[in-house]
């Protein structure tokens, strides 16, 4: 189960698909689910080993190589991009489980492909043994090519307490309802998922708070620090990365077509025209502000790590949605000045400006919500909940 893939060589890989996902992005939309064809490649390119122990065969490295392969494949397309990254990142959810499932879950393969539905929409009663779990969970990205599931759900303790867990099902024991009519991000497959008096052994649980505060099973048992990163920065890190990749993409393909279209009234570019090179010069600056503010917010999530506070995770979750606010504006600024041929069907940057208007509906980016609670941090005021 060994494996000798570098850093460098999952990089390689992961910018070799992105004409790949660009190629199929059309496709996967009209599925409503990601292409067979691009699933096999990022599964033959082993990027969904990326987050798993060594131990178990996986490749174990940290997030500057997942931030890279993510921003990577995002230039391809958002959809993809989406359901490929977390799907790399669920598999860091499953090594945080008791050792016991994640033995028998890794016996026989290096990754697991899995949707995780964060949100505790579902109700644990506790049995002998585990729990009987049932609920409905919206927005199963990934659910089609999955043999497993992870979802939230409360379970009440033996004081009374409501205590947040997240439950790994398999995939046969769960329904999955059609679902995701949607006008953006339709190729990620997010349908709901209903799970009717499922027993749940107690090792296929893990606690929401001790994965948020870097603390669950997996970071006693696995020495390397990306299994004592709190949960929630993770998780939104990861929700941004496809706004952000896109955002940069789209720059640079305004760029190219400046060229090719004509002002209106004479032969002349938009190449030369003062106000669209204005335009392109603003925009280049603020998707590299964009990204500067991603990359400074995940470098100090990897020097906090399970040392950080409330705070912390607070003000770094707003850092992360302002970027995901930035870069929804610059695609829609790059598609507003296109021209009417960017609103065709045919055309990708139409796809790009729905996806952005979707990815920025995703909880975890209530920019107003986030703001507010790391202006209480600073005022030193009791937070409101947030993940």
């Amino acid at each position: 189960m060994t494996t000798t893939t570098t850093r460098e060589e999952l990089i390689d890989r992961a910018r070799s698909l992105a004409p790949l996902f660009a190629d199929q992005a059309a496709a996967s939309e009209r599925l409503r689910r990601p292409t067979d064809e691009a699933m096999k490649a990022v599964e033959d390119a082993e990027i969904f080993k990326l987050m798993v122990p060594r131990r178990y065969g996986g490749l174990e490295l940290d997030m500057d190589t997942f931030i890279e392969v993510g921003l990577a494949l995002a230039e391809g397309d958002a959809s993809l991009a989406w359901v490929t990254s977390f799907l790399i990142e669920h598999n860091w959810m499953f090594c945080l489980f008791p050792e016991s499932f994640q033995k028998s879950l890794y016996a026989d393969r290096s990754y697991v492909l899995a949707p995780g539905m964060v949100s505790p929409s579902g109700v644990a009663r506790p049995a002998t043994g585990g729990v009987v779990l049932s609920g409905r969970w919206p927005f199963a990205s990934g659910v089609w090519h999955s043999t497993w599931v992870i979802a939230g759900a409360i379970q009440v303790n033996d004081e009374g307490t409501p205590d947040p867990r997240f439950y790994a099902i398999p995939r046969e024991e769960v329904t999955v309802e059609d679902t995701w009519h949607v006008d953006g991000m339709c190729g990620t497959g997010s349908h709901d998922v209903v799970i009717e008096d499922c027993f749940v052994p107690d090792d296929r649980s893990v606690s929401m708070i001790a994965m948020n505060r870097g603390c669950a099973p997996g970071a006693e048992i696995h020495d390397g620090p990306l299994y004592r990163t709190p949960m929630t920065p993770l998780l939104i890190a990861t929700a941004a990365m496809p706004s952000l990749g896109q955002a940069s993409a789209l720059v640079r393909e305004y760029a190219k077509r400046l060229p090719t279209r004509k002002r209106m009234g004479n032969d002349l570019s938009q190449a030369e025209s003062a106000p669209a090179q204005i335009r392109l010069a603003r925009l280049s600056i603020a998707a590299q502000q964009a990204e500067l503010l991603y990359r400074d917010t995940i470098r100090e999530l990897c020097v906090l790590r399970d040392r950080s506070e409330a705070a912390d995770r607070a003000r770094l979750q707003a850092q992360l949605a302002t970027v995901v606010d930035q870069s929804k504006r610059i695609i829609s600024e790059v598609c507003g000045a296109s021209g009417a041929n960017a609103h065709h069907l045919t055309d990708s940057l139409q796809r790009s400006r729905r996806d952005a208007e979707v990815m920025a509906c995703h909880m975890a980016f209530d920019l107003d919500s986030a703001l507010e609670n790391t202006g209480k941090a600073i005022l030193g005021l009791e937070l409101s909940p947030m993940l």
